[in-house]
């Protein structure tokens, strides 16, 4: 009789193992959709730029937290998710994190030699148009027409 009872348990865990799981994607609609409204809410709401953003970030992961878990099934799945993710997780965060010496630091100001000896180049061209123009406005025009309505 044990060995019964133990076969037909087995059977019955067989049977949840193929089961299709059911989703209450009404349900999931109707969070994300408040979530939304929350979003635009704390935006409208006049508080403090920090706290605003953390609120709506947190919302935001929230939503992408629905939408991963439920519609693209990703809860039901087993554990080697987590071995497919962590490789694009770790190239995601050090990407940036090896290219910030080269581009982020340098993006705005450039420590190069002959860009900064160019700018001043520029620079000195600019004042010196300046004056120059400056000095033409001032003066006399040698042959002006007395009368306005002739146009050459």
């Amino acid at each position: 009789m044990s060995h019964d009872s133990h076969a037909g348990h087995v059977a019955h865990t067989d049977h949840d193992a193929h089961d299709t799981h059911h989703v209450n994607y009404l349900a999931i609609f109707v969070v994300l959709c408040i979530c939304t409204a929350l979003s635009v809410i704390f935006d409208v709401v006049h508080m403090s730029k920090p706290i605003t953003i953390v609120l709506v970030m947190s919302v935001a992961i929230t939503k992408a937290l629905c939408v991963m878990m439920f519609f693209m099934h990703l809860k039901f799945e087993g554990n080697w998710k987590f071995v497919l993710l962590a490789p694009t997780t770790i190239l995601a965060i050090g990407l940036p994190l090896a290219l910030f010496p080269d581009v982020g630091a340098s993006y705005y100001t450039s420590t190069a030699p002959q860009t900064t000896k160019w700018a001043q180049e520029i620079s000195d061209y600019q004042k010196h148009h300046a004056e120059h123009t400056e000095s033409a406005n001032h003066a006399e025009p040698e042959h002006a027409d007395p009368d306005p309505a002739h146009v050459e």
